[in-house]
């Protein structure tokens, strides 16, 4: 019997493969060593200030790592660091799941939007800011909120209905739908949420092209919007105004849309 030996090149392929992609179909969109499929980019456009401020450590991404002393830019009003790392792909119908956990530094403009960061989907340009739709990563530390999962839309629309404190609330358990409009679209209130305490989140954005978007923390559901304005883009997770560290980078895409209820259950 004749034994077939493999390429090395096709080895580091099929392992490769193996550990990319799960058995429920996800696939792990940061390798934890590189850059492969994304790019960076910041306001200023330094693009070795940009390696400084996504630092690769441990399979993870450290924004505002050992680069960068306890404080940068703070109320400077330029904020050059701000910025994202985007994707190189364009995505409609998917699953995104990534954790999350704060640092300690801060930078640019902390006393406006402590503790801020965020994912960007749907992305139409990649300026910065870009036109698209954020679930948003926050915490105020001054009032103790959480605004993780806060939905933005830049430049975008949407369909979003709220009870009377203006926070989402689904039109089955008595939301209204609002006006159409830009800005925030904040989250229902809830404790389950890790702040200061170095601990992780679980975040999870599902969204079906122009049809719908769910914003999930820690597995609760404690966002949604309908009839989005745009249909696809690029995708990219921020450096704003605090020290975070993001890992666990996963997608998994589907070819059509899947109902809504099968994710309200």
């Amino acid at each position: 019997m004749k034994k077939y030996i493999l390429p090395m090149a096709l080895v580091a392929i099929v392992v490769m493969s193996a550990c990319t992609k799960s058995n429920d179909g996800f696939v792990k969109l940061f390798n934890g060593e590189d850059w492969t499929g994304w790019y960076l980019k910041i306001r200023s456009g330094d693009s070795l200030m940009a390696q400084k401020v996504y630092a690769i450590e441990n399979g993870m991404v450290h924004v505002f790592g050992d680069a960068f002393p306890d404080s940068i830019e703070l109320n400077t009003g330029e904020n050059a660091t701000h910025g994202l790392f985007y994707s190189e792909k364009e995505y409609s119908r998917f699953i995104f799941r990534f954790e999350y956990k704060w640092g300690i530094k801060i930078a640019n403009n902390f006393d406006q939007w402590q503790y801020d960061a965020g994912f960007y989907y749907h992305v139409i340009n990649d300026k910065i800011w870009p036109k698209g739709m954020e679930y948003q990563v926050r915490y105020n530390h001054i009032t103790g909120l959480n605004h993780t999962g806060d939905m933005w839309c830049n430049g975008t629309r949407f369909d979003w209905t709220s009870g009377p404190e203006k926070r989402f609330l689904c039109e089955n358990e008595g939301g209204k739908l609002q006006e159409r409009r830009g800005g925030e679209h904040k989250a229902k209130l809830t404790t389950n949420f890790h702040a200061l305490d170095n601990e992780w989140n679980s975040c999870e954005i599902i969204v079906m092209g122009d049809k719908y978007a769910i914003h999930k923390l820690n597995g609760e559901i404690v966002n949604m919007a309908t009839n989005l304005s745009v249909s696809k883009g690029k995708i990219g997770l921020q450096s704003e105004t605090a020290e975070i560290y993001y890992r666990n980078i996963y997608i998994k895409e589907f070819d059509e849309d899947i109902p809504m209820d099968k994710f309200l259950k």
